[in-house]
């Protein structure tokens, strides 16, 4: 009687989960959906993304991702926003990594509010225009090991902020706490984010992806669990 207890409960715990992933991955799904083909404020057409139903997607913010740095847990995250160009050239193809490598999961934190911007003026002085959101600036410490410099281009000249970046987008593996490698899934023979997308140019991108998440996964086969 009382292992059936157990087991009851153990369901009762485990379904509430299970629904919240099938609501974030919907969520997930139309975010992105609904913008196909829309026209952006430049201008510009937006990328059509067929996204699947049963992608890996459970949104965080970046609280949720430090706190769980600090618990030195292991997950993969990907920094994004349904906007950006580069992401919806990469984002088929992270789904399709996720699912041939049975990554079960992956955060999203939408990172186009909490950035901070750094400009550069007519002089070359380099400014903070807007602050970033404090657990972005923490994040850029916790897993600045992986991140590319945080750079700007002054008259053809390339200036150093002297910060990280989390470019967008980012896919992290975090391995006990600690960032251990990072990926764009940006092909290298893709010169415009809004250029159509030739199966060079996707082969190079799943490769990418589906090698982040391995050592993901080879993480949790040496561990025994994930």
């Amino acid at each position: 009687m009382k292992k059936l207890v157990i087991i009851l409960l153990s369901i009762i715990c485990i379904i509430p989960i299970a629904g919240c992933t099938k609501k974030d991955a919907k969520k997930f799904k139309e975010e992105y959906e609904s913008l196909n083909n829309t026209t952006n404020a430049s201008g510009k057409i937006i990328r059509e993304v067929n996204i699947d139903k049963n992608n890996p997607f459970v949104y965080k913010d970046a609280e949720d991702i430090v706190t769980m740095i600090k618990n030195k847990e292991t997950f993969v995250v990907y920094f994004g926003f349904s906007t950006c160009p580069w992401c919806r050239s990469m984002i088929e193809n992270l789904i399709k990594a996720a699912k041939d490598t049975n990554t079960k999961t992956i955060y999203y934190v939408d990172v186009l509010n909490i950035r901070d911007v750094i400009k550069v003026d007519s002089t070359g002085t380099v400014y903070k225009e807007t602050e970033g959101d404090t657990y972005y600036m923490q994040l850029l410490s916790l897993i600045g090991d992986v991140l590319e410099d945080y750079t700007l281009t002054n008259g053809g000249k390339e200036i150093k902020t002297g910060e990280k970046r989390i470019y967008a987008p980012n896919v992290v593996v975090i391995e006990n706490g600690k960032a251990i490698t990072m990926t764009t899934g940006i092909s290298n023979s893709q010169k415009d984010a809004y250029m159509e997308l030739t199966e060079e140019i996707n082969n190079e991108s799943y490769s990418m992806l589906k090698e982040a998440l391995n050592s993901l996964n080879n993480t949790c086969t040496k561990e025994g669990a994930c």
